[in-house]
């Protein structure tokens, strides 16, 4: 069983930046991949980026690469997300998930199911 814990979620002014942390604990297998989504009310969970803890590889969702940046600390097991130049549709829960000997796959971006473990997510609220 794999533990996720999100922080730095909070309110943020349009045009600035924030990092979202998550902290993994338990069972983490022999390699992993973690990664970042986000939901909007109504709408669909969304895959923002995940990636690999053995080699480092990272996978984004086209539309969030320019101003968005995943991280991974292997030896806290921190996995963090930097939202640069926020705009009002960044708004959303963020949450963090985590696959288990298994790699980082573009795909799994559009299939949140593919992940078992998921964080609560933590909130972004974005002000003008």
């Amino acid at each position: 069983q794999v533990h996720l814990q999100e922080s730095g979620g909070g309110s943020v002014q349009s045009g600035g930046s924030m990092r979202l942390s998550c902290v993994a604990s338990g069972s983490i297998g022999d390699y992993y991949s973690m990664g970042w989504f986000r939901q909007v009310p109504g709408k669909e969970r969304e895959g923002i980026a995940c990636i690999d803890d053995d080699n480092g590889g990272e996978r984004y969702k086209e539309s969030m690469k320019e101003r968005f940046t995943i991280s991974l600390d292997r030896a806290k097991t921190t996995l963090y997300l930097q939202i640069d130049r926020v705009n009002s549709d960044d708004a959303a829960v963020y949450y963090c998930v985590a696959l288990v000997n298994d790699h980082c796959y573009l795909a799994h971006l559009s299939q949140p199911s593919k992940y078992p473990f998921w964080g609560q997510g933590t909130q972004v609220l974005v002000s003008s």
